[in-house]
């Protein structure tokens, strides 16, 4: 309540027409901004082939999800939220997914969270996705989030509509308990949809509206296109291509700050090697 919030912290030092922006567009997909990235695949599959002779199981996910979060450690505005019209710098690096636990129609998702602290390097990371989604891929397996939204739904309709509907309102204000937060896969960074595991193509996901999440990207199934590879000697290619939909709330910093991010970004999906080494501490956002 009155700004404080226990995921984030208001941000006082912020020019004036960002100040305005919430007030205008009050609704996360009022603001929502659309890009989409291709990604050369080759120093990725080199990478991962590298590692298999070391017999390190690297994947595309992991090294997506390494490279976005190096990103909001080195770009801290990119890990900002909008809440009740006021601009949010949040407290961690978290990043949300749906686990299929198997491959058929029938069978049921289950929703991941996972923190960093931004410095991890990509083996890292690597490990800490390995054992979240063996943990959650079993049939049987029930996580915090699973718990919670079966006993959200088993009340009637009426009863689900007011519980999410006071849910909204403590949220809104700042009330909402930091352990509803913790497992709450809407209050992230980020949400990844992996649409290459199920063999299509990348999409541009809708931002919710509830909870904090600025930033969704969907990992489209990689293919072969022709690319220009010299413009000057006009040298024509066949490259594998992975394509990357992201879905932004643009009401958290500037075009030129979004842009330089995501540049980053894919400078490292196509450079595996430079997330080796562990950076020494994130980048703070202003005050």
């Amino acid at each position: 309540m009155f700004g404080i919030r226990p995921d984030g912290k208001k941000i006082k030092t912020i020019d004036p027409l960002m100040k305005l922006t919430p007030h205008i567009m009050t609704q996360r997909n009022d603001a929502m901004v659309m890009t989409l990235y291709e990604i050369n695949c080759k120093g990725m599959d080199e990478y991962i082939f590298s590692k298999r002779k070391q017999d390190i199981h690297m994947t595309y996910m992991d090294i997506l999800i390494a490279a976005i979060v190096r990103v909001l450690a080195l770009r801290p505005r990119l890990n900002r939220f909008i809440m009740n019209g006021r601009v949010f710098k949040r407290n961690d690096i978290e990043v949300a997914f749906t686990i299929k636990k198997a491959l058929k129609d029938s069978a049921d998702e289950t929703t991941v969270k996972l923190t960093f602290a931004g410095t991890e390097d990509l083996l890292t990371i690597h490990e800490a996705l390995e054992k979240e989604i063996r943990a959650n891929s079993k049939v049987v397996a029930e996580n915090d989030t699973d718990k919670l939204a079966k006993l959200l739904t088993f009340v009637p309709n009426g009863m689900i509509k007011f519980l999410v509907g006071t849910l909204k309102f403590f949220d809104k204000h700042g009330m909402l308990p930091k352990s509803i937060l913790k497992i709450s896969p809407f209050h992230t960074s980020l949400f990844i949809t992996n649409m290459k595991s199920i063999k299509m193509g990348y999409v541009f996901h809708h931002i919710y509206n509830f909870g904090t999440t600025s930033i969704f990207l969907s990992m489209g199934k990689e293919k072969y296109e022709p690319v220009v590879l010299d413009a000057e000697d006009e040298k024509f290619g066949i490259v594998k291509i992975m394509k990357v939909g992201a879905v932004i709330d643009e009401r958290i910093c500037d075009g030129l700050y979004f842009g330089n991010s995501l540049r980053e970004f894919k400078r490292l999906l196509e450079n595996p090697i430079l997330m080796e080494t562990p950076i020494e501490k994130r980048i703070e956002d202003i005050k």
